[in-house]
Order: C-alpha cells, then structure tokens, then sequence
C-alpha cells in the first residue's frame, strides 16, 4: 500500500463509522502504541472534518497486559492516555496490523481497567491472519493473506519518514 492508499483507507473507515454509529456522538477513538496510535489520530482527524466536531482521541500503551513478556523482548513503557471518561462512549480501538490478537486481547483488558465501554470496536489498517485467539476487526483497511515466514511492515511518516505498507520474507534463525 502506497500513502494515498493509507489516506483512502482511513476515509473510509471514518465513513463505516459514522454510518454504524450515525454520526461522531459518544465516540472515543483509542489508538495502540505506537503506529495505532497514529492511525487513530489520522482518523479522529477525519471524522472531526466529517462531522464538524472535535472527536476525542487517546493512545494505550499494553505492554504490561501482554501474555507473552516473557517470550519477546523488551519494550519500553509508554504513556496510555485517554482525555474522556470511556465509560459509556463507543470506543474504536485502532491498531497497524492484526496477526495473531494477542496485542488487541492485551489491549482490551487494559481498557477495562480504565472504564467500561457502551461498546467496543476494533479498526485495522492490515488484517493479515493466522489468529491465536478468537477476535475480528469490524473495520478492515486491508485484507492482507500472508505466510508465517513474512512480516507485515506499516512505515508512517510520523516516526518512518515514509507512508507504506510492505511485505518482508523473516530469514530463518
């Protein structure tokens, strides 16, 4: 995917969203370190020009709700901010890429800790497979089939320098 391909992408997503939930009332959008983040703040960007009313945006950090910590390496604590109460707001958590659903069970609980959502939602750039656990995106950018041995890539400019999406083949250890 090329940056105008993110752009699209993320328009429309904004317009799935507002068709779901009928405008941008009592919507939290929640982006996952570091590149949902990002994407979340590209896409409460677009639905504030949508609706023509600031839509709150937060970022959360799950490192220490993961379950595998002790089979990857270490990550360093990051700030998990929300500036809304979530308690009873549609919050649509946003993250890069869905592998496994590891991350998005990790980030789930650490909502929990914070409020209780009316709903929950997830938005995805990239839904490339191969789940370990039992969680969709409800909103998808991409459908993106790939093989173990690949990784998926999300460069931003933000922190790449770069707008893209790229496939890369994982050498063998």
């Amino acid at each position: 995917m090329t940056g105008d391909d993110i752009t699209r992408v993320i328009r429309r997503i904004s317009h799935e969203i507002l068709e779901m939930h009928r405008g941008a009332q009592d919507l939290v959008i929640v982006g996952i370190h570091t590149r949902g983040v990002l994407l979340a703040r590209r896409l409460g960007d677009t639905l504030s020009e949508f609706e023509g009313c600031q839509v709150p945006v937060g970022e959360l950090d799950v490192g220490r709700y993961r379950d595998d910590l002790d089979h990857r390496a270490a990550v360093p604590e990051r700030q998990t901010r929300i500036p809304v109460d979530i308690t009873g707001m549609h919050v649509i958590v946003v993250d890069d890429v869905l592998y496994t659903g590891r991350t998005i069970r990790a980030g789930l609980d650490a909502l929990t800790d914070i409020g209780r959502a009316l709903t929950t939602e997830l938005a995805v750039l990239i839904d490339r497979g191969h789940r370990e656990l039992p969680i969709r995106a409800d909103y998808v950018g991409k459908n993106l089939p790939t093989s173990r041995e690949e990784t998926v890539r999300v460069r931003l400019l933000e922190t790449d320098d770069v707008n893209g999406v790229f496939i890369e083949r994982v050498e063998a250890a």
